[in-house]
């Protein structure tokens, strides 16, 4: 039974779409945080990976299955200043419908912020919060094909301002289990501005909208799953070119080495991809050690003339008794990374041993 789905497309699909705007700076980017500590060690996103992990289905609600019945998750991350970012899932399988199902909760809290005047003096404090609540199916089309879809319903919080929104995500995954192969298709954050923070319709921000194609390999004879991402399929030139790394013409006249048309445009394709893989040890696959390639992160936020771990990622996954617990390190800047905690469980399991 489709009717979710069927509902999705014919009646809310039509008002998401017609909010959707190109260019310019977009609201509510703390969606594209990696969910759990997993997501975080493989780059943060990964959306061709189908397991027993309810974590990954927020990157991409077709990856929803029925070994995720029961599957409940609790991750938290700690960024520098001292901002905080989690979030909670649960997946439940519907035998009757025929689909799997999932109810995500996303938060960050920003902390307490210093209100200024235009002297720079002090004059209290403000909060800054933002949360999504996401419901989201999947239902497959035949033995190698899936579609999936997420709804969410956004709230920002930016001192005495407030906005709503309301997004979607969109999700595609063909398997050849024969070949250890998949390939995903996602359309992420299609959707509006409810209410704006200033309060007028006219003023409506766009959300980070991205259409994204990925996909991944497990090895035949070594315990390694390989997984690639091209983000931003929607857009071709995601170049961001620092002033400040620029050369530009010195002093006696003569043009500094600048790189040419296919040097950029070389790195603005490799800019659009996310490497990453998963060493998969064990009879069980209960130990796993994982790392990540983000070319576009450290080309933005390497600083020039220092070395840095910028755009690597890496983590480790184990499994005890009932419970996975997770590590992911997302090295950012300089400045500081991501640390990120998850802890996973399966109810079935505490009622099988009773």
């Amino acid at each position: 039974m489709r009717i979710f789905l069927l509902t999705f497309f014919t009646c809310v699909l039509p008002i998401i779409l017609s909010g959707q705007t190109t260019g310019g700076r977009t609201v509510y980017t703390f969606l594209n945080l990696p969910a759990s500590a997993r997501l975080t060690a493989l780059g943060g996103r990964v959306i061709s990976v189908a397991d027993d992990d309810i974590n990954l289905a927020v990157s991409n609600p077709a990856l929803l299955n029925p070994r995720m019945h029961g599957q409940l998750g609790f991750s938290h991350s700690f960024f520098p200043g001292n901002i905080q970012h989690g979030y909670f899932a649960y997946g439940h399988h519907f035998t009757k419908l025929g689909g799997t199902f999932q109810l995500g909760v996303q938060y960050v809290d920003y902390g307490e912020l210093a209100a200024t005047n235009i002297f720079f003096q002090e004059e209290g404090v403000f909060e800054v919060k933002e949360s999504a609540l996401a419901l989201g199916a999947a239902f497959p089309i035949d033995e190698r094909i899936q579609i999936g879809a997420n709804l969410k319903w956004i709230t920002s919080t930016l001192a005495n301002l407030q906005s709503l929104g309301i997004a979607g995500d969109l999700g595609l995954l063909y398997q050849d289990t024969a070949r250890s192969f998949s390939f995903g298709l996602n359309v992420v954050h299609l959707g509006t501005q409810l209410t704006t923070y200033s309060g007028l319709d006219n003023l409506r921000e766009p959300l980070p909208f991205e259409i994204q194609i990925g996909l991944s390999k497990k090895l035949r004879y070594l315990p390694f799953r390989f997984s690639a991402v091209y983000r931003n399929l929607n857009r071709w030139n995601i170049r961001y070119d620092d002033p400040n790394q620029e050369n530009g013409t010195i002093f006696n006249g003569e043009e500094a080495n600048t790189p040419g048309l296919f040097s950029r445009q070389l790195d603005n394709f490799f800019r659009h991809l996310l490497f990453s893989g998963e060493l998969l040890l064990g009879a069980r696959e209960n130990f796993r050690l994982r790392a990540a390639y983000d070319h576009r992160l450290r080309k933005e936020l390497s600083v020039q003339g220092f070395g840095s771990a910028s755009g690597f990622s890496f983590g480790v996954g184990i499994k005890i008794n009932r419970f996975r617990l997770d590590y992911g390190r997302g090295n950012i800047h300089l400045a500081g990374g991501i640390n990120h905690l998850g802890i996973s469980t399966n109810l079935k399991e505490f009622k099988s041993r009773q």
